[in-house]
């Protein structure tokens, strides 16, 4: 019988690196795109622990799951610390009040 491609293996990937990426998003997208690749990648393994000799491409599936889990982590740390500086700095009009600030030193000391 010949083998066919694990459904959903390139796209689990493709999440997993996307997680990480979004890290960059305040957290907010990694962590939607790394728990989609976590539940996609938990249905393929069953799939393919079903019957293994009938699929090939296990190979992203399990680096994706890897890249999903490193891109949540990765993803929670940035919004937990987007979280922390709002609440430190009083909201976003606390922020861009410290901004000006530091814009308006800037300015005196030139």
């Amino acid at each position: 019988m010949e083998r066919q491609q694990l459904p959903n293996s390139t796209l689990i990937l493709i999440f997993g690196i996307l997680s990480i990426i979004g890290c960059c998003c305040y957290g907010v997208l990694g962590i939607i795109f790394g728990i989609i690749a976590l539940v996609m990648a938990k249905r393929a393994t069953e799939i393919y622990n079903a019957e293994p000799e009938l699929y090939t491409g296990y190979q992203n599936v399990k680096t994706g799951k890897i890249l999903a889990i490193i891109g949540l982590v990765l993803s929670a740390i940035s919004l937990i610390s987007s979280i922390v500086m709002l609440i430190m700095y009083g909201g976003f009009e606390g922020i861009y009040e410290m901004q000006e600030e530091i814009l308006r030193e800037i300015e005196q000391n030139q």
